[in-house]
């Protein structure tokens, strides 16, 4: 069976939103879990590739007047051009 990947993108400006993604960060990478590599990045500096290549996504970020923190909204703007031009070269 081939390994799956995971990517956690956060957005972390505070320790209480640091400490949530490290209990997430040690769930996701618990040793009774197998076949899930884990890739994690900050929401300003995720890849393209690393879009692209993951399997699945887990999202955190702090509310801000109800609503995601800019660096994760940024992130999911881009998003679906990045799908689109990468379904076109497949092609």
């Amino acid at each position: 069976m081939s390994s799956k990947t995971l990517l956690i993108v956060h957005h972390t400006p505070s320790p209480h939103c640091q400490e949530m993604f490290e209990a997430v960060l040690a769930g996701a990478t618990d040793p009774e879990i197998e076949g899930v590599d884990v890739v994690r990045r900050p929401a300003l500096v995720v890849s393209p590739t690393d879009m692209l290549e993951a399997d699945g996504y887990l999202l955190g970020t702090p509310a801000n007047l109800g609503y995601m923190s800019g660096a994760l909204k940024h992130y999911l703007v881009d998003y679906p051009s990045i799908r689109d031009r990468a379904s076109q070269s497949d092609s």
